[in-house]
């Protein structure tokens, strides 16, 4: 039964694409199988993983059940995809019939056990999309950079995160918080991340020990549609990135 990782965070520029290409490429890369989601209209993580996200079977089909679940799945050099684009952008209103938190879960209850791994996308905001992927996911991954206006959007999840548990799925788990865009010499980081401790303590969860760091590489892998660490597995953010997921997996998940 795969495990399921939903990254998230309602600020936008802080490397949550970033890290769900990573967290697909690297776990691919160290053997298992994965399958990445994504669940922002956006599409950026499927356009990054060289996917043509205007042709072709989306998530909202699956949801608007005009196909099902494996019809939307495509392959990429890193294990498989289900990508999204702009259409699923009405999923707030669009989707407003009861049970509609658990579209998610339900479109991939029949595939969760051909997986090791699930990686989840969400987008930069708090609404029915991102609400989705706390309900299906077993552990959340909060990216954020070590500036004081990314610990806001931190602080702000806390309410969705304790209601999707209180209601919904009792066994989400918040993994931890990582920190992104590291710059040790930047006068606010280490006051950044003193707060971020506090915030995680207030959360229940903790600050990844790996950080990662600013890397050209990280701007230039999505231009030629490859997994993060098959693209410059030696750049710095990638070294870091693998760390992370080693991490990962020698706590437990």
């Amino acid at each position: 039964m795969a495990k399921i990782i939903a990254v998230t965070n309602q600020k936008g520029g802080v490397a949550k694409t970033t890290t769900c290409n990573a967290l697909i490429s690297g776990l691919s890369r160290m053997g298992y199988k994965v399958l990445g989601i994504d669940l922002d209209p956006q599409g950026s993580l499927g356009f990054s993983l060289g996917i043509n996200i205007e042709e072709g079977i989306t998530l909202y089909d699956v949801f608007k059940g005009k196909a099902t679940i494996t019809d939307a799945i495509r392959p990429i050099d890193c294990g498989h995809f289900i990508p999204s684009n702009i259409l699923l952008s009405t999923a707030e209103l669009e989707f407003n019939h009861s049970g509609r938190e658990f579209l998610l879960t339900e479109a991939i209850k029949d595939i969760k056990n051909i997986y090791d791994y699930i990686v989840i996308d969400t987008p930069p905001a708090l609404n029915i999309l991102t609400v989705n992927a706390y309900v299906c996911a077993d552990h959340l991954i909060i990216p954020m950079i070590p500036e004081i206006l990314s610990l806001l959007g931190i602080s702000q999840i806390k309410d969705t995160i304790e209601n999707v548990k209180r209601y919904y799925n009792p066994k989400l788990d918040l993994t931890c918080i990582l920190l992104t865009k590291y710059n040790k010499r930047a006068s606010l980081t280490k006051e950044v991340c003193d707060m971020t401790e506090a915030i995680a303590s207030q959360l229940g969860t903790r600050v990844a020990d790996t950080v990662i760091r600013n890397s050209v590489a990280v701007a230039e892998a999505p231009a030629h549609g490859l997994g993060l660490l098959d693209y410059a597995p030696k750049s710095n953010a990638c070294v870091d990135y693998y760390n992370f997921i080693k991490e990962l997996i020698q706590g437990g998940l």
